[in-house]
């Protein structure tokens, strides 16, 4: 496939993200209705999408669902509804809209003095329904850290940017398996376990996206980004051996017998491509995301539905857990497809 074919693929899964579906027998659900951890994934694959192309009929978009949104009660506050914060103020660093800039700065202070602490300080993965007593979990690098380390990069807030850093850091000590170089879906200090000792195929590729990016928004070479790279190509070594034959990853990546996982292998290929464009991994790592971006690509339907992806997943406490989550439409396999497709254009 040429640019402009990726272009055009990228064109047909907003189209379906753009009209929405709701499934009555899945787990989730494919729509942007809402302020939600799904919503912010596919909000920032979009505005990728806009960075790499200057269209400005997705800035537009962009602009219109904030601005709908932010005039609506505000929603409540915890690890999941912090992701479509990290869209916003990279939107607000191209229009320099001041209608944001509250917005911006409350979500960060509250990260930083009010989301609920693990030991050491960790950020506790609370959500909605629950505050995961003293848990860790992959996602939050993504839905949470992401934007704290934006935030600081974009307000000049260096010491935002030194809490993403310690965050990073915190969470590979007690979520990176030290033999296989995998991840762990979760930690508790409560009762100081891994739960149950999987390498979710997802939450690795919540790292394997969200550290790359997170390197290349700080900036610079300090000792936190060596130290997040050599965890990331310690985990992509591991990855590369686990890769099926078909590109893509299975829902526990060493266990053969799960299903092939669509948006895990969207978010590894992503985190590849990019780790080695940005001289972050070898080069024939290239192979490995350029297989695992084909395989994906082969998933995407003739509507614009990316097909294979499972549905949203808490914290297992057995490997049988994982092997049970319904596939269904998702906007964050939408928005990871995006964020894969920004680095084949």
């Amino acid at each position: 496939m040429e640019s402009g074919d990726y272009r055009a693929l990228a064109d047909k899964v907003l189209s379906m993200l753009k009209a929405g579906r709701k499934d009555d027998n899945s787990s989730g659900h494919l729509t942007m209705d809402n302020w939600e951890w799904p919503t912010g994934v596919a909000l920032y694959g979009l505005f990728k999408v806009y960075e790499k192309t200057g269209d400005k009929s997705v800035l537009t978009y962009l602009e219109e669902w904030y601005a709908r949104r932010l005039a609506m009660d505000p929603p409540h506050r915890n690890v999941n509804t912090v992701a479509p914060m990290l869209a916003l103020t990279c939107l607000y660093s191209v229009t320099r809209n001041a209608a944001y800039l509250p917005h911006i700065e409350s979500w960060a202070n509250w990260v930083l003095t009010e989301m609920p602490r693990t030991e050491f300080d960790g950020l506790q993965h609370n959500t909605v329904w629950n505050r995961h007593y003293q848990q860790l979990w992959d996602d939050t690098l993504f839905m949470t850290v992401l934007f704290l380390a934006k935030a600081g990069k974009v307000l000049d807030k260096p010491t935002w940017v030194d809490e993403a850093e310690y965050q990073f850091l915190l969470h590979i000590k007690y979520l990176q398996d030290k033999v296989t170089g995998l991840f762990f879906h979760g930690w508790t200090f409560d009762r100081r376990h891994n739960f149950a000792n999987v390498f979710w195929a997802r939450g690795n590729s919540w790292f394997t996206a969200a550290s790359v990016e997170f390197i290349e928004m700080v900036g610079r070479e300090s000792s936190a980004c060596r130290f997040i790279k050599a965890a990331l190509r310690d985990q992509v070594l591991a990855l590369w051996k686990l890769q099926r034959e078909n590109g893509l990853f299975t829902t526990l990546l060493d266990v053969e017998e799960t299903y092939c996982e669509t948006s895990a292998t969207a978010g590894i290929a992503f985190g590849v491509l990019k780790g080695v464009r940005l001289g972050l991994l070898d080069g024939q790592m290239a192979d490995v995301g350029m297989h695992a971006a084909t395989a994906v690509i082969g998933q995407v339907d003739e509507s614009g539905m990316v097909c294979g992806v499972s549905g949203g997943t808490g914290m297992g406490h057995t490997a049988e857990f994982y092997h049970k989550i319904k596939i269904c439409p998702t906007a964050y396999g939408q928005g990871l497809t995006f964020l894969m497709l920004t680095e084949l254009m």
